[in-house]
């Protein structure tokens, strides 16, 4: 039972991060394409997940959290510096 719920869970990953993907490429401004950045490592954290319940390991659920506090600073920064303010106040 597990087995399929998470391999529906990587269909839906997978899915969800080719769309973020066009979104980053097509987006016709730049907080869409921040947005869709965004989408792309919570979508690639899911996917860690999904992977560290599949092998039972759990390096990956450190590497998703690593990649969270990662992602969450790029964004902050990314944000500001589009918005013109200084990225280090």
């Amino acid at each position: 039972m597990i087995d399929t719920a998470v391999t529906v869970g990587f269909v839906a990953v997978i899915s969800a991060m080719l769309l973020a993907l066009y979104r980053l490429i097509r987006g016709p401004s730049a907080p869409d394409r921040i947005m869709a950045g965004d989408t792309l490592y919570i979508n690639a954290i899911a996917l860690l997940m999904l992977v560290g319940i599949r092998l039972a390991s759990d390096i990956f659920f450190e590497a998703a959290l690593l990649i969270a506090m990662m992602g969450f600073v790029g964004t902050v920064a990314f944000s500001k510096h589009v918005s013109g303010r200084s990225v280090i106040e």
